[in-house]
């Protein structure tokens, strides 16, 4: 039993290790039909926003956005033209957490019939959140992970790598997909 602990915290130690070197950052020169945005965190709107105007993006989604928020309450904190919100920027407000942001997602995605997806979130998060997107959404669709440089504390980065161990497992079984 001491073997099997040592074995299993042996192998959370380096895939943890492997997580926090791979972390991913911005995707450079993909242009994708649609990008996502779920908020919480900095740059992450900044980011989107930026790629839509590069024309890296038909449409963006902002998933995660507090009840009440209007597209001009962003085009004002963000400094962007009201009328790139009125065009082509979306607002889901169904979303709680990272599986919820993915299954908004995913029907926003299905309703506009899009086949590729950037996905720009906190470099930390784009693991998770990406096998998430891609599991709402099927095989039909390409989901790129697009990272958002940050300085997150140790305990975020190992609350993060749990919950990807946790939620792949699930997903493996079936659980909650």
């Amino acid at each position: 039993m001491t073997r099997l602990l040592g074995v299993v915290a042996l192998g959370w130690c380096l895939g943890f290790a492997a997580f926090m070197l791979m972390l991913p950052g911005p995707l450079e020169g993909n242009t994708t039909d649609a990008i996502v945005v779920p908020t919480g965190g900095a740059g992450r709107i900044d980011r989107g926003i930026a790629l839509l105007r590069a024309r890296q993006g038909r449409r963006m989604l902002v998933t995660g956005v507090a009840p009440g928020v209007r597209p001009i309450d962003l085009a004002r904190e963000y400094r962007t033209p009201p009328a790139l919100f009125a065009c082509c920027i979306d607002l889901g407000a169904d979303a709680v957490d990272t599986r919820s942001n993915a299954e908004e997602s995913a029907a926003w995605v299905k309703t506009h019939g899009y086949r590729s997806v950037r996905l720009v979130t906190s470099d930390w998060h784009v693991p998770r959140a990406r096998m998430e997107l891609a599991a709402a959404m099927g095989p039909g669709v390409l989901v790129l992970g697009d990272g958002v440089q940050s300085t997150p504390r140790l305990g975020t980065l190992v609350n993060e790598y749990n919950k990807l161990l946790l939620r792949r497992v699930a997903l493996w079984l079936g659980v909650g997909a």
